[in-house]
């Protein structure tokens, strides 16, 4: 990924997955799972299916939950078993990923606003956003708060919209390829950095392995980049 050094004015705010991206709590969602259907359900649940589920919406995710794991409960009330058993692990221990802090330091110091966009909802986010910096994030877009979950650009195009920016000016962070899918959609320049589940080749995204040592110039680099790419130049 190119330095961009001198480029950041371009660059007009970055928005951020959470779940994978930012901390490093899939385990924890998985582990949740199983919990939940040796406690409620009838069915089996295998690692395989916890993987189908991320980067989803929680509600679908639930509806998954359900279905496979044979439980007799509402869908709100799956959600909510979900996040207690999660926040609870953030509570003892947050796994932040590797260099995302940094780098989110970076960007906000170079005065780009960012946007926390997952499909977590409210309950998560209030726990996990105050760990953080003041003023870490401009906007929160969880996933109670919109009608289309990821892989739909709702989440993306409605925290452009609280920024005030046009999305094709934003640089998103997706370790999924649900994420990815919702932010290419949405048409911002898309960063994917897959950690617990592999993300496809040949879908317009630029790839890394980790955010560690990556900078708020490099990430607008990558935007000058993305409309290069997109000009035919």
């Amino acid at each position: 990924m190119s330095s961009g050094s001198g480029a950041t004015g371009t660059l007009r705010a970055v928005l951020w997955d959470m779940d994978g991206t930012l901390v490093d709590t899939e385990p924890y969602w998985i582990e949740r799972e199983h919990e939940i259907v040796a406690e409620h359900g009838n069915g089996g649940w295998t690692h395989e299916h916890g993987l189908a589920l991320v980067g989803r919406d929680l509600r679908d995710s639930a509806a998954y939950l359900r279905e496979h794991g044979e439980l007799d409960l509402g869908i709100d009330e799956i959600v909510h078993l979900l996040l207690d058993g999660v926040i609870d692990r953030v509570r003892q221990r947050v796994p932040w990923r590797p260099g995302a802090r940094e780098l989110l330091a970076d960007v906000v110091a170079a005065g780009i606003p960012c946007a926390l966009v997952t499909m977590s909802w409210t309950r998560f986010t209030d726990a996990i956003v105050p760990l953080l910096p003041d003023g870490s994030f401009t906007v929160v877009v969880a996933g109670d708060d919109v009608t289309n979950g990821k892989p739909h650009p709702e989440p993306y195009l409605t925290a452009a919209e609280r920024l005030g920016v046009d999305p094709t000016d934003c640089v998103a962070i997706e370790d999924s390829f649900t994420g990815v899918r919702s932010a290419d959609a949405a048409g911002c320049c898309t960063l994917a950095v897959p950690h617990v589940v592999p993300i496809p080749d040949g879908h317009g995204h630029h790839r890394l392995h980790s955010l560690e040592g990556v900078t708020a110039a490099q990430l607008s680099g990558l935007l000058s980049s993305c409309r290069r790419t997109r000009s035919g130049a």
